[in-house]
């Protein structure tokens, strides 16, 4: 395996001897997590490893094993308040890779493969007069290419972002979110790529002393999604809050996989996921992972993942884990659940003359009216909740 390098003042590292070619060695704590910026230092994953079990291999287009020879071009357009700075920059910006350091072979091979990154600055001291819209198109059908976005609030910045990806095509690509000290940064991830399309994407984030990041990603299209958010702090008093709403139809795979790192005392995060599923071969997979190391003295941290199983055929996995290292915190917990519709719910529902079908409406609604709340972009929450009946209409829910 080669050695992992190091870029722009940050080190990637592996805490034990790499493995053997072929090796599955389990991984003890995530904190032993191995990353690098360069794709060699990265086995190609085989499928049994715990980072790629849950993963269909063979529907990733080669993204994993370095087959997938970028042909196409997605375009990033970017429709900012008038407040905010908008680069294109080489990848030898000082600024890329301050969010994060790849933690998996695709993830790797976008940092690789990217020719220019987009970096989108909110100044500091400033209050973005409106939302700013990040729009993602893919290479087209049949297409592959790798991109790079960094979305970055400079100290005591406030601002809120948009970032949506649509589109047909193979898509790898790295988003860095930076939230430097007591900044504000509303993020949300809106994924409606068409059928066709593959993505698998790393958010690289990074909260300053007393800034506070809250993050939302939105999966309802595409053929295989996978989404890995990692959230980082660098100083004390960070706050962190995510959530996410995933609607998988038959066929799909969407798979989310969260991992907060508290290295840092006195800083907060809340996990909050929801997803349903419909159809044959519809499949979820939710891994959340809070770590606490012992220096994150004053943690508070909770993780709930929740899903609602529609229809037959379909299959939701859920692994909330959480790491404690220290016994100084204030609060640490999670909780997972995977159920179909709640029958009292139901009745309750028709016992006051409402059609079984508006009922079933209903509660899909009210499961996913938690995450929806936190879009605070009007526009954008209704066009999800538009979709979501959409998908109920479908099936005949």
């Amino acid at each position: 395996m080669a050695t992992p390098t190091t870029q722009h003042g940050l080190t990637a590292h592996s805490h034990g001897a790499a493995p053997t070619a072929g090796a599955v060695v389990p991984q003890s704590s995530r904190g032993d997590r191995f990353t690098s910026y360069d794709v060699d230092a990265f086995e190609v994953p085989g499928g049994r490893e715990e980072d790629w079990r849950f993963t269909p291999l063979k529907r990733l287009n080669g993204l994993h094993n370095g087959t997938a020879v970028a042909g196409g071009t997605a375009s990033v357009d970017v429709d900012e308040s008038p407040e905010v700075r908008v680069e294109r920059v080489a990848r030898d910006d000082e600024r890329i890779g301050q969010g994060g350091v790849p933690a998996d072979r695709v993830s790797a091979q976008a940092w690789s493969a990217f020719t220019q990154a987009t970096v989108v600055t909110f100044p500091k001291e400033t209050k973005a007069s409106r939302p700013t819209l990040v729009t993602v198109n893919g290479p087209g059908e049949g297409g592959v290419a790798y991109g790079h976005v960094q979305l970055r609030a400079e100290a005591f910045a406030e601002a809120v972002v948009v970032v949506d990806y649509r589109g047909s095509g193979t898509y790898a690509d790295n988003l860095e979110i930076v939230a430097l000290d007591g900044s504000k940064l509303t993020v949300v991830v809106v994924h409606d790529w068409s059928d066709d399309a593959v993505h698998v994407g790393a958010h690289l984030a990074k909260v300053g002393r007393d800034a506070t990041l809250k993050h939302t990603v939105v999966t309802i299209g595409g053929s295989l999604v996978r989404v890995s958010p990692t959230v980082t702090y660098a100083d004390k008093g960070g706050d962190a809050d995510l959530a996410g709403l995933y609607f998988a139809d038959a066929d799909q795979h969407l798979e989310h996989r969260t991992f907060v790192d508290h290295a840092v005392s006195n800083c907060r995060s809340n996990v909050v996921y929801k997803g349903a599923l419909q159809g044959d071969g519809a499949h979820t997979v939710w891994i959340g992972d809070v770590l606490i190391r012992a220096a994150a003295e004053g943690t508070n941290t909770y993780e709930l993942n929740r899903n609602l199983v529609l229809t037959d055929g379909a299959r939701a996995d859920s692994v909330p884990n959480l790491e404690i290292e220290t016994g100084e915190i204030e609060g640490a917990g999670h909780a997972s659940a995977t159920g179909r519709f709640d029958d009292e719910q139901l009745f309750y529902l028709q016992a006051r003359g409402i059609p079984v079908d508006q009922a079933r409406r209903l509660v899909v609604r009210g499961f996913f009216h938690e995450v929806l709340q936190k879009i605070g972009v009007p526009e954008v929450r209704d066009r999800l909740e538009a979709a979501i009946e959409a998908e109920l209409q479908a099936v005949g829910a």
